[in-house]
């Protein structure tokens, strides 16, 4: 019986999230004793406030787990955490009362197999370990008795709900409906007319028409809302020229660096390597006499060219093999030649040149790296002092005309990102800046130090057309060669329908075989397949999509192909059918196992647990 229970699906059992408000919607708010040990009444099962406090901090640690940030109880109870727990908790307990009325249980050799399975409780050596069962409740809080009672009630809903949804089954006519709607095919032929087909030209709009188009389509034009910012920046690019550094550091910074600006000669390198010189010896062979690559060697093997790359090398990397490395031509495979690891094949991929950059030629970019460095440290020297003489009541005028930061000002929306509004912390404060607000200094990703001031936030509304006319009459340009396409391809259509000759259209079509509404086709609109199946046998259509215009015959209506992907589709489509209505009707047993519970909250004691804490 463990086995059966252990194999029933516990999915159903949390289906009960989506009874949560539904099912606290009639509850009584009363009080039951006067006391706080429990917050609710369902039938004759009871649920204590331990058991509500496990289970909402049990909601608050899967919130913190997938956002990886602490939640306040405050900022639960603005979630509805505390709604979701306790929902959950009368939902359980509307089964646990409806288990007991069947007679419905597990014996204690039954529940003795299910907790001696269960790896938490068990030792280095597998098997029941009673120290660890122990320290695992008390860990969670809980006595053996609690925990063993919550797992009989666990093990009594399994069954109950096996019960409920066990061979429950979606009529097969309506998983061969659903299959056959998506498997279907269609063969059809479809003609393409675009731009450069058309008649004639259209002609570049006139004032009169920009403004009209303009007037009739306005929220094609709308500026997003807008906050217009006034800033200070200082930033270490603009300090460079005032800092000083002096020839010792960069000296210091240029022998520090020496493997950076003096490097040997060295080669791009493959090594493959052998068990021995016999067998690097015959794959040379194969390589020089046999036409097999490099490549073909590596794969031989087992392994990938990533697997045999050294990448750049230079003659002591190679130690005895560096004469005949070094003496290679790019491409050569050389070998065998020993290695660390033993009789190795290598191929020289490139040639890297001996580098040897003098200080004098490093010395523009050491002083600037030192430069640069020495800004930061002074710009986050100067910080705490500009942020005091903002909370001071300095303007951010007054700090730009008293020290070395720029004033600036910008009308920043959420889709600019240009300038100082690149920078993500940047944004994010004029994203939340409010009127009133004072400004405080903050840093940017670079060293840079920033303040900001909302001058006036403007609301969503027309771009003016001045500035918006060469978009608006791209626009109206669009709509006028839609119109074209539309009018030539239904000329077509016409003809089409006379002849049904594709060829003579003098357009490129192309004929599409066998195609489910799913398939995917290139440079048509989004709706193109779900058309195509409106359709029927015979029937032509104009189907319009950006810059295009499709006409479209279809050829034929064909059933689901009889082919193994089609049976497992439908298998699958079955499983998925059967498994929805065991959902529903268990969510209807459910909720009317709860309805005749009668659930009784005690909002007392809630408020009670609440104020605890």
């Amino acid at each position: 019986m463990a086995a059966g229970m252990k194999n029933l699906s516990k999915t159903f059992v949390w289906i009960l999230m989506g009874l949560l408000m539904l099912g606290l919607a009639g509850f009584g708010a009363t009080s039951l004793t006067g006391t706080v040990r429990t917050v609710a009444q369902v039938g004759d099962e009871s649920i204590s406030v331990d058991t509500y406090v496990r289970e909402l901090q049990n909601e608050i640690r899967a919130i913190e787990a997938q956002t990886r940030q602490p939640m306040q109880i405050s900022q639960a109870y603005q979630l509805g955490l505390d709604q979701l727990a306790l929902s959950r908790l009368v939902a359980q307990a509307a089964l646990d009362n409806e288990a007991a009325q069947l007679g419905v249980s597990v014996g204690d050799e039954n529940l003795q197999n299910e907790i001696v399975q269960i790896e938490a409780f068990q030792g280095v050596n597998g098997t029941f370990d009673r120290e660890a069962y122990r320290f695992q409740l008390e860990q969670a809080g809980l006595s053996e008795s609690e925990f063993e009672e919550d797992l009989r009630k666990d093990s009594a809903r399994t069954l109950v709900q096996g019960a409920v949804t066990s061979g429950v089954q979606m009529p097969a006519i309506f998983t061969e409906a659903l299959a056959n709607y998506v498997l279907a095919r269609r063969s059809f032929t479809v003609a393409t007319l675009d731009e450069s087909a058309l008649e004639s030209e259209v002609p570049a709009p006139t004032d009169a028409q920009i403004q009209a188009y303009y007037d009739d389509n306005t929220d094609q034009f709308t500026l997003p809302r807008t906050k217009r910012l006034t800033y200070v920046v200082l930033s270490p690019d603009s300090l460079l020229d005032s800092i000083e550094v002096d020839e010792d550091a960069m000296r210091k910074l240029y022998e520090d660096r020496a493997s950076q600006y003096q490097q040997p000669e060295r080669r791009l390198v493959e090594r493959l390597v052998f068990s021995d010189e016999a067998a690097a010896t015959e794959a040379l062979a194969q390589f020089e006499v046999g036409g097999a690559t490099f490549e073909q060697l590596v794969r031989a093997r087992d392994l990938e060219l990533s697997d045999v790359d050294l990448g750049d090398v230079t003659r002591e990397d190679l130690g005895d093999a560096a004469d005949a490395v070094f003496g290679a031509e790019i491409d050569d495979v050389v070998g065998p030649l020993p290695s660390v690891f033993g009789p190795a094949l290598f191929r020289v991929n490139g040639v890297l040149a001996e580098s040897n950059v003098s200080f004098e030629d490093a010395q523009p970019e050491l002083r600037e790296e030192l430069a640069a460095d020495r800004a930061r440290r002074q710009i986050e020297a100067q910080a705490e002092d500009l942020n005091d003489l903002l909370a001071g009541g300095a303007t951010l005028e007054e700090l730009a005309s008293e020290s070395d930061l720029e004033l600036g000002t910008i009308d920043w929306t959420s889709e600019g990102g240009e300038g100082i509004a690149a920078y993500n912390e940047f944004r994010a404060a004029a994203q939340a800046v409010q009127e009133g607000d004072f400004p405080e200094i903050d840093f940017l990703e670079d060293g840079s130090i920033f303040a900001l001031r909302l001058e006036e936030e403007l609301a969503p509304r027309p771009e003016p057309l001045d500035s918006a006319r060469e978009r608006v009459a791209g626009a109206w340009v669009q709509q006028e060669i839609a119109k074209a396409l539309q009018e030539q391809a239904n000329t077509v259509l016409t003809q089409l329908a006379t002849d049904g000759d594709f060829t003579a259209t003098g357009l490129p079509f192309r004929v599409e075989n066998a195609l489910t509404r799913t398939a995917f086709l290139d440079d048509v609109p989004a709706d193109f397949m779900s058309q195509v199946f409106e359709m029927d046998t015979g029937e032509m259509r104009v189907i319009s999509g950006p810059g295009a215009a499709y006409i479209v015959r279809l050829d034929e209506e064909l059933p689901p192909a009889e082919t193994d992907e089609q049976r497992r589709m439908q298998e699958a489509l079955a499983a998925q059918m059967n498994q929805e209505l065991a959902q529903n009707i268990f969510e209807i047993y459910v909720r009317d196992a709860q309805t005749r519970a009668r659930p009784v909250v005690d909002q007392q004691a809630l408020n009670a647990v609440q104020a605890a804490y």
